[in-house]
């Protein structure tokens, strides 16, 4: 693939193929905002008017983890943002785990991005992140979404997945790369891994590949200091969702459940079948499905 040029927006079709999705391609465009100096968060607006919900992604992921959600949910206007070091938004001077340091970036992007309140969805990473925004502002989240993540995350319950992010920094080729990445995702088909990698890797002019997460020499992804964020969740005014996955690779176990229910008797809980941690990649559709119905009940 040495003569490859990536066009982040020409690859729609396949995620509606793959799960077929009949609605037309909204509008999308990539935004670019300053959250701190000349620093800018970056991610993509779906549909026109003012966005209806926010999405953030995991730990080494990127805005475009969410394209076959944000299509399934057509006419509905998203936004989607790359954490500060992960796709096209500028690393922080902080570590890739520090969720207390993303949470004021994303709600100063919020501020410029959307007329609050709007609900705020998170997965993993962008989860924490997203509890961490909802408690200090609740101006701007009116529904805290969180995807197969709770406060009782841990580095033994992580491991799985920073094993494989902190993997090699570079690859020799994208078939290197690109088989890596099958072996650890194995429920998933080909074509979509390979979508994901374009959206989420660099080819440097040598035509080695290495993970957008990882350009800017960052720090290893490591599971956050979740500090007092179970008392934090437990002080939560506006409601909140808990998906959890079901399959293997989820992070979140019956004893995470049982204390979420404890902190909060009023969460709404949802068992999501046959996904692993990464519900909008194993079940987009069902997905899209749920977060409509936060919408409806909004």
């Amino acid at each position: 693939m040495s003569d490859f040029t990536y066009n982040e927006f020409s690859y729609f079709h396949e995620n509606m193929e793959e799960w077929n999705i009949e609605s037309a391609v909204p509008n999308v465009r990539r935004f670019f905002v300053t959250v701190d100096g000349l620093r800018q968060l970056s991610g993509l607006r779906w549909g026109d008017g003012d966005a209806e919900m926010v999405l953030l992604h995991g730990g080494a992921q990127n805005a475009h983890t969410y394209d076959t959600v944000a299509l399934a949910m057509t006419p509905h206007s998203l936004i989607t943002i790359d954490l500060p070091g992960h796709g096209h938004s500028d690393p922080s001077i902080y570590p890739a785990s520090a969720i207390a340091s993303h949470a004021i970036d994303i709600a100063r992007a919020l501020e410029q991005l959307i007329a609050p309140p709007r609900p705020l969805v998170g997965m993993s990473l962008g989860g924490l992140t997203a509890l961490l925004v909802a408690h200090a502002r609740p101006d701007l989240v009116n529904h805290l979404v969180l995807i197969d993540i709770t406060p009782g995350v841990n580095a033994e319950k992580a491991r799985h997945i920073t094993d494989f992010v902190n993997g090699p920094r570079s690859f020799d080729d994208f078939d290197t790369l690109l088989a890596r990445t099958m072996q650890h995702n194995p429920t998933r088909t080909e074509s979509s891994l390979r979508r994901g990698i374009l959206h989420n890797a660099l080819q440097r002019a040598d035509g080695s590949w290495v993970w957008r997460h990882q350009q800017h020499g960052t720090s290893e992804l490591e599971a956050p200091d979740t500090g007092d964020l179970w008392e934090k969740l437990s002080e939560l005014s506006m409601p909140v969702t808990l998906l959890r996955a079901m399959g293997a690779g989820s992070v979140v176990d019956d004893e995470d459940e049982a204390e979420f229910v404890r902190r909060l008797p009023n969460a709404t809980i949802v068992h999501v079948a046959d996904s692993g941690h990464s519900v909008q990649g194993d079940q987009p559709l069902v997905l899209a499905a749920l977060l409509e119905h936060v919408l409806e009940v909004i």
